[in-house]
């Protein structure tokens, strides 16, 4: 397993030789992988890969105390009987199927919605409201030319690979 770049978004090129030098062969389960990353790679980009958003491709507000209640052991997101937090569970439904972590909302307006990554505000990307996609980046691939974005443990599952935390 390559040391760090399991969690980070890389070009193919360099997954493929990461993945080859580190296993020194290419089992049935290593390509397998491959081809996985290479179809992760070639998905379209929608906001919801970085921020929690409705069934209709809305921003969600985080609900107001929402990182002390899903730091509660049963608040796991395993459960539905959460009556009277319906919003803190759908914020955290939303937020599981995020492919990217540590994306905020630097801006919502009324025709586009601007993000950037908490961790470094120069990786920017910014979507037109009518069909959600980004202006630049068609496909998950075109943002390897950022240097750091992070994987979460969905897009790692989506992958193939065992998450290890």
């Amino acid at each position: 397993m390559p040391t760090d770049a399991s969690h980070k978004l890389i070009p193919m090129t360099t997954f493929v030789i990461e993945y080859y030098s580190s296993e020194g062969y290419a089992d049935l389960q290593i390509l397998n992988l491959m081809n996985n990353y290479a179809v992760f790679l070639k998905k379209s980009l929608h906001l919801g890969m970085f921020v929690p958003v409705d069934e209709k491709g809305n921003v969600l507000k985080e609900p107001k105390n929402y990182s002390s209640w899903k730091s509660l052991d049963h608040n796991d997101g395993e459960r539905t009987d959460i009556a009277g937090f319906e919003e803190y569970a759908a914020y955290q439904k939303a937020e599981q199927n995020c492919m990217f972590e540590g994306f905020k909302v630097d801006y919502n307006g009324y025709s586009k919605v601007r993000i950037i990554a908490s961790y470094d505000p120069s990786i920017e990307l910014s979507f037109n409201k009518n069909d959600l996609m980004p202006t630049g980046y068609n496909d998950i691939e075109s943002l390897t030319v950022f240097d750091d974005i992070f994987l979460t443990s969905a897009a790692l599952k989506v992958i193939g690979i065992k998450n290890k935390q």
